[in-house]
């Protein structure tokens, strides 16, 4: 009986977790990363703001948490994908596609772009921020898309943080201007853009001549 019990216990706190974290993201993309209240997320959960933090200590926890999820499930759609490609060329060209429907995504976007320019306004939290940004991108992305191209897998950490932060920025860049103008620069194109952008982050790395 009592192990039914913390079950369910565990099921529900499980549940407030997902239900506070859906609710983040509304809230993020609706009032922007700086303006949404903690207040707001937990009324769009039907949660109490104790609820709240039970399960995240800020706001920038429960967007990092969003971040993290959103990867490993992209990172579980892209994997097979890449190991499906049997040359170079077609793996990056899967990226690329994958890079390009991420940018249909508004939600996740504008999330992304929120939160950047939220640390933009707070130059006393950048540095840590950006450090925690770049490392998860790091932990998340690179490491097992690299094991797919094993050419990103370049020893000095240095390199691949700058590597990512490329792409990255080529990605941001595309973003903003496909929320901005969703007609300015057609599919076709933004997945040559993105394939330029991996085919760069290959030669960087030695990978491609």
């Amino acid at each position: 009986m009592l192990l039914k019990s913390s079950q369910h216990k565990q099921v529900r706190a499980l549940a407030t977790r997902r239900e506070l974290m859906d609710a983040a993201r509304t809230v993020f993309a609706r009032d922007g990363f700086e303006s949404a209240r903690i207040e707001a997320i937990a009324a769009q959960a039907g949660k109490t703001r104790g609820a709240f933090y039970d399960n995240f200590s800020d706001k920038e926890d429960v967007f990092f948490a969003m971040f993290e999820e959103d990867v490993v499930r992209d990172q579980e759609k892209i994997n097979a994908a890449l190991s499906a490609a049997s040359s170079q060329e077609e793996k990056i060209a899967t990226l690329a596609r994958h890079l390009s429907e991420y940018l249909e995504d508004r939600q996740r976007i504008l999330l992304t772009l929120e939160f950047k320019l939220y640390v933009i306004r707070h130059p006393s939290q950048r540095r840590r921020l950006n450090e925690l940004y770049s490392e998860m991108c790091l932990r998340c992305s690179m490491t097992k898309i690299s094991n797919l191209l094993p050419e990103l897998n370049d020893p000095d950490m240095k390199k691949r943080r700058k590597i990512t932060a490329e792409v990255g920025a080529a990605l941001d860049g595309l973003a903003l201007n496909t929320l901005f103008n969703p007609e300015s620069i057609p599919e076709g194109r933004r997945r040559h853009l993105l394939s330029m952008a991996a085919e760069e982050a290959l030669r960087a790395t030695g990978g491609m001549r």
